[in-house]
């Protein structure tokens, strides 16, 4: 069982690296003087968050594996419109 239990804990922690990086995002004000510190803030949360989905690949289910691309590319998604800023 700690197979299960170490491969269910890397999916959870990709999932809220995930969580935390959209939250980063989703508070990021332009106008705002600090706009470069939440940039930085958010680069490390995204940062973080691939790193941790490329941890959870090594022992993902399938249905995790395909859940873990979607969480990719939502970061992908995230650096694409931050760099369109």
């Amino acid at each position: 069982m700690p197979y299960n239990k170490n491969k269910q804990q890397a999916f959870q922690a990709a999932q809220q690296g995930v969580d935390q990086a959209k939250d980063a995002y989703e508070s990021i004000v332009v106008e705002r003087a600090d706009y470069g510190s939440q940039l930085k803030h958010l680069k490390q949360e995204v940062n973080e968050a691939f790193e941790q989905i490329n941890n959870a690949l090594e022992t993902a289910s399938e249905h995790q594996y395909s859940q873990l691309q979607q969480f990719q590319h939502d970061l992908k998604n995230i650096v694409q419109q931050v760099n369109q800023e």
